[in-house]
Parts: structure tokens; C-alpha cells; sequence
């Protein structure tokens, strides 16, 4: 790699306020808070809006969209009638 034009590469924890949950991997990202790991050394800490943790698909509570009931409504409603040719 062509040196001096590379992003330092670097331990960053990474947080999920809703999920209550931080996980250390390395990254390029950058932040001006920090916090203290586990280990005991300080790290940056990015907080993230959604992670496996907080995500409803990872989490089992993803809800199922029923569109044949919604298409069954819609039928209902407006009634299905066949060609009229």
C-alpha cells in the first residue's frame, strides 16, 4: 500500500444506546469521546442508531406484513368483478 494516504486503522468500540450493548472490533472511524473498555485501556466509542442487538429481524420480534389480508379488504371493499367486455 502506498504510505501516508490511508486512514489509521485502529480498536474503536462501537455502542447501541437502544440496545444496551458494545462490541470492540477495528475500524476507521473516528470520534472525539472515548470510553473505557473492559480491559481497562480507553477507546473511541461510536454510537450506533440500530445493531444486531436492537434490530427486530436479529431480535425474533419482526413483525409479518399480511398482505393477503390487506388484499382480501380491498376486495371487500371496492368488490372484485370480473371482466365486463
Amino acid at each position: 500500500m502506498k504510505p501516508g494516504i490511508h486512514p489509521a486503522y485502529r480498536p474503536v468500540v462501537f455502542r447501541d444506546r437502544a440496545g444496551d450493548f458494545a462490541f470492540l472490533t477495528r475500524s476507521t472511524m473516528t470520534s472525539d469521546r472515548t470510553v473505557e473498555w473492559e480491559d481497562g485501556r480507553t477507546y473511541p466509542v461510536v454510537d450506533v442508531e440500530i445493531s444486531s442487538a436492537s434490530h427486530p429481524f436479529y431480535t425474533g420480534t419482526a413483525r409479518v406484513l399480511d398482505t393477503a389480508g390487506r388484499v382480501e379488504r380491498f376486495e371487500r371493499s371496492y368488490g372484485r368483478e370480473g371482466s365486463r367486455r
